[in-house]
C-alpha cells in the first residue's frame, strides 16, 4: 500500500445535478479527513440537465466517462473497469443520491484496517446510511436461509462492532485491492439493480470477507413504492410494464441472478415474483367486486 492511500471513487449520474455535486463536493470533504489521495471516475449517463457541465466548471479533476443506457449496473461497470486501469489501494462505490458524512472515509479505512490486520482475507467493507428520519436505509445483507420460492435478504443494522455480512447494496461500499483483484467488476449482464448483491454474494463465495462498519456512513432516501410495480392502487398491466422494465425486475438481469446463486430451486426463484404479483392484483380485484 502507497504511504498516503490512493482511493477511486466509483460513480454514475443521470439527471441529478445538485445531488451530484452534492455528492461531489461530501467527497472531497471525507477524502480530505480521511488523508487519502481521491480519484473520482464519474460516468455522466447523457444527462440533459447539464450535469457534465457542470462538473467540468467545479471538478475538473473528475474522471469524467460518457455513458448513455447504461442504467447503475452498466455505468458503475465503466467507473470500474477505468479505475482498474490504474494503480488503487482501495475502490469506493458511491451512489450519487447518498451524502457521505466528512468521517465516513476514516471509518470504513478504520475498519478495514482493523479486519485486515486479524486476517490476509481480502475484504469489503460496507457503509450504511440513515433517511432523514433516522432509520437504516440501505447498508449490509444477511440472507435469509432455508427452503422458499423467495429469494430473502434481511437488512443488517450497524453496532459498535464490525458483523459478517452476505451482500450489500451499492450505496456506500469500499473495496480493497485484493478484494478487487479477486472478484473483479460488476457483472454488466445486470442492466440496473441486483449488480451489488451478485457482487457480495460472489465475493463471499471467493473467500472474500464481507463486513459492515460500525455505525452509520451517510444520508439516503429509500426510493418510494409509489408509481412502481409495487403499487398496488395501479392496474395490472401497468404494474407489469414497470416490473419487466431495468428499474423493476427486469426477467433478464432476474433470471442471471437467480440462475446463478439460486442453487436447484432457482426456477421457483425466477417465476415466483411475476406470478405472485399477478395473483395479488387478481385477488384484489375479486375482492373489489366483491365489496362493490
Amino acid at each position: 500500500m502507497s504511504a498516503v492511500p490512493r482511493v477511486a471513487v466509483l460513480m454514475t449520474s443521470f439527471n441529478r445535478r445538485e445531488l451530484t455535486l452534492r455528492c461531489l463536493h461530501a467527497v472531497d470533504v471525507a477524502a480530505a479527513h480521511a488523508g487519502v489521495h481521491a480519484s473520482i471516475f464519474l460516468v455522466d449517463d447523457a444527462s440533459t440537465d447539464g450535469t457534465p457541465d457542470s462538473v467540468r466548471e467545479r471538478y475538473p479533476n473528475v474522471h469524467l466517462l460518457p455513458g448513455g443506457n447504461l442504467y447503475w449496473a452498466r455505468g458503475m461497470h465503466r467507473a470500474f473497469a477505468a479505475a482498474l486501469k490504474q494503480p488503487h489501494d482501495y475502490f469506493l462505490w458511491l451512489n450519487d443520491d447518498t451524502l457521505i458524512k466528512p468521517d465516513a472515509l476514516s471509518q470504513l479505512l478504520a475498519c478495514e484496517g482493523i479486519l485486515r490486520h486479524r486476517s490476509a482475507q481480502p475484504l469489503i467493507v460496507v457503509g450504511s446510511t440513515v433517511d432523514q428520519s433516522g432509520q437504516i436505509s440501505y447498508g449490509g445483507e444477511q440472507q435469509v436461509l432455508g427452503w422458499s420460492p423467495i429469494f430473502k435478504l434481511r437488512r443488517v443494522l450497524p453496532t459498535a462492532a464490525p458483523q459478517p455480512i452476505d451482500t450489500m447494496n451499492g450505496n456506500i461500499v469500499l473495496i480493497n485491492a485484493a478484494a478487487a483483484k479477486r472478484v473483479g467488476n460488476l457483472d454488466p449482464a445486470f442492466e440496473h439493480a441486483m449488480g451489488d448483491i451478485d457482487y457480495g454474494l460472489r465475493a463471499k463465495r471467493q473467500g472474500v470477507g464481507l463486513w459492515l462498519a460500525p455505525g452509520v456512513q451517510g444520508i439516503c432516501n429509500h426510493n418510494t413504492a409509489l408509481g412502481t410495480y409495487l403499487d398496488a392502487s395501479l392496474p395490472l398491466n401497468r404494474r407489469m410494464q414497470l416490473m419487466l422494465h431495468r428499474k423493476g425486475l427486469p426477467w433478464r438481469s432476474w433470471l442471471h441472478l437467480t440462475r446463478r446463486h439460486g442453487a436447484w430451486i432457482w426456477p421457483v426463484l425466477f417465476i415466483w415474483p411475476y406470478a405472485r404479483l399477478i395473483a395479488s392484483a387478481i385477488a384484489a380485484r375479486a375482492t373489489r367486486r366483491v365489496t362493490a
